[in-house]
């Protein structure tokens, strides 16, 4: 059985310039967009995930050729690891999104504290969305 790919949605994706996103450049393989359901909010400079049916939230899909290593620094980037303090920002969780060929389950750091007065990003696209 293949493991789960990874659904990213911000700061990790391939055209944002950041040191995670190039580690993950690095350690894994890129295969492709794809959309989630739900909505994104602007949380400081990085997105929040909220899974809905209403929604789409744009991102892309990677290969994890070494998932227990690549899941677990993601875990600590993320500060969902066990060592860090609840309640946590993010829960790292398998979830459908839609490739151009069907759906597939990802994995994926959904937002898991209340969204409150955050400011939902239109288009559901980090990379794209208006300054």
């Amino acid at each position: 059985m293949n493991p789960l790919p990874l659904f990213v949605y911000g700061t990790l994706r391939p055209g944002f310039a950041g040191p995670m996103a190039e580690r993950l450049r690095a350690t894994a393989q890129h295969i492709g967009r794809a959309v989630g359901r739900g909505r994104l909010y602007q949380v400081a400079d990085y997105p929040a995930f909220v899974l809905g049916e209403e929604g789409s939230v744009v991102g892309d899909l990677f290969a994890l050729p070494d998932p227990l290593a690549t899941l677990a620094w993601l875990d600590a980037y993320e500060e969902c690891a066990p060592q860090y303090p609840e309640p946590h920002e993010y829960r790292r969780e398998a979830i459908a999104v839609q490739r151009s060929d069907g759906l597939v389950t990802a994995w994926a750091y959904v937002y898991a504290l209340p969204v409150g007065d955050l400011p939902q990003i239109a288009g559901g696209d980090f990379l794209f969305r208006q300054r």
